[in-house]
């Protein structure tokens, strides 16, 4: 293994190990507080851009296997730990960590001061760094960064091309791929849906003709901002069809209805981040992927109601529309990786579907009434 280092934008050098691939590359550096998960983490669309650090400091010893996998090409741009493990002891184990970097072409960069690194990101927010060679002075590699433009189509890059259809004798569910989690397919195909995945820019008028009983927004990598396609299409379909969105899915539904997002200084990345339920009152814990939120006093006067709140910011943690079966949380309820306390959620969605449809046959029937 060479000598790598990490510079930051404000000129902050970080001398290490590399592993992985060797190629040099720039991304928003960003912390991840899970103790296990890394393999999930490294699959997980939502890092697309983003340099992840893991601050457990020991990172690869149950190695790599072929179940824990969000999605089939991983778009994280580097990996950072404070020790990378070579020999991994786990029955499940089919290659080490370093050895998955390289076949997947990403760099990672081990043995350095993480907890160092990880305080100067809560103090100062997420920055831009760049991985490259020891003997790159901080002056030529801060000109690089600069040069750097920002990638603002980091959905685009992780959705899908086209449609495609998964199986099932249940609920017709179109979900809309915005760099979706595979946990999400496993949760619905778990409830025999079946469903049918379209690209991020799919529009309204495409989803009705799939004729849905539901709608499932994915999570996904960057601003929520950066998609006004999907923006455009929720507000047409919310009145018409139940909508269920996780995470960026969440924040396009606030958007939607009226409300605005903002970034995180550095971001919820974990497990076990505690969530309170203001309609029962109870707290969950959850997993979480996300560098912005929805703006709290933004709901005042749109029709969405605050039903959920982090406990360690106050943040937004989840909404549900007043008139229609439209509802979202900003964490994971698929978790992976993460605790599973909130998979009823699925369950939720699909009662919601059932009731919607029940009120359609009522007014039907109604209207029936009335022209007789």
């Amino acid at each position: 293994m060479q000598k790598r280092q990490l510079v930051l934008e404000d000129g902050t050098r970080f001398l290490g190990t590399g592993f992985g691939s060797d190629r040099e590359i720039s991304g928003e550096v960003v912390f991840n507080t899970g103790m296990t998960g890394y393999q999930e983490i490294l699959s997980d669309p939502s890092y697309c851009g983003q340099i992840v650090t893991m601050t457990y400091p020991l990172i690869g010893n149950y190695g790599i296997n072929r179940d824990d996998f969000e999605t089939i090409t991983p778009s994280i741009h580097g990996l950072i730990v404070k020790e990378v493990c070579d020999l991994p002891s786990n029955y499940r184990s089919e290659e080490t960590l370093d050895r998955f970097l390289k076949a997947n072409d990403i760099p990672g960069l081990a043995g350095i001061d993480t907890r160092k690194l990880t305080r100067l990101i809560r103090n100062h927010g997420t920055m831009k760094g760049l991985f490259t060679s020891a003997d790159c002075s901080v002056e030529r590699a801060m000109q690089l960064l600069h040069q750097e433009i920002g990638i603002t189509n980091h959905v685009e890059r992780v959705s899908t091309v086209k449609p495609y259809v998964v199986p099932g004798r249940g609920r017709r569910i179109v979900l809309v791929d915005f760099g979706m989690k595979h946990g999400i397919l496993r949760e619905l195909t778990k409830r025999n849906c079946h469903i049918t995945v379209v690209p991020h820019h799919y529009s309204a008028e495409k989803i009705r003709r799939l004729k849905p009983e539901g709608v499932m927004l994915s999570n996904g990598p960057g601003d929520p901002k950066y998609v006004p396609d999907a923006v455009r299409m929720i507000e047409e379909i919310i009145p018409d069809i139940p909508v269920f969105g996780i995470c960026l899915g969440h924040q396009l539904i606030a958007l939607a209805c009226g409300a605005d997002t903002e970034k995180l200084r550095f971001g919820h990345r974990g497990a076990n981040h505690p969530v309170k339920d203001l309609t029962t009152g109870k707290t969950v814990m959850t997993s979480q992927n996300h560098g912005y939120t929805v703006t709290k006093e933004s709901l005042a006067g749109t029709e969405l109601e605050l039903t959920q709140l982090a406990l360690n910011d106050g943040t937004v943690e989840g909404l549900a529309h007043k008139r229609y079966p439209a509802f979202s949380v900003q964490y994971h309820p698929e978790s992976s990786p993460g605790p599973e306390d909130t998979y009823q959620l699925f369950d939720r969605f699909l009662a919601n579907i059932i009731t919607h449809q029940s009120e359609e046959k009522r007014e039907e029937v109604s209207c029936r009434s009335v022209q007789i």
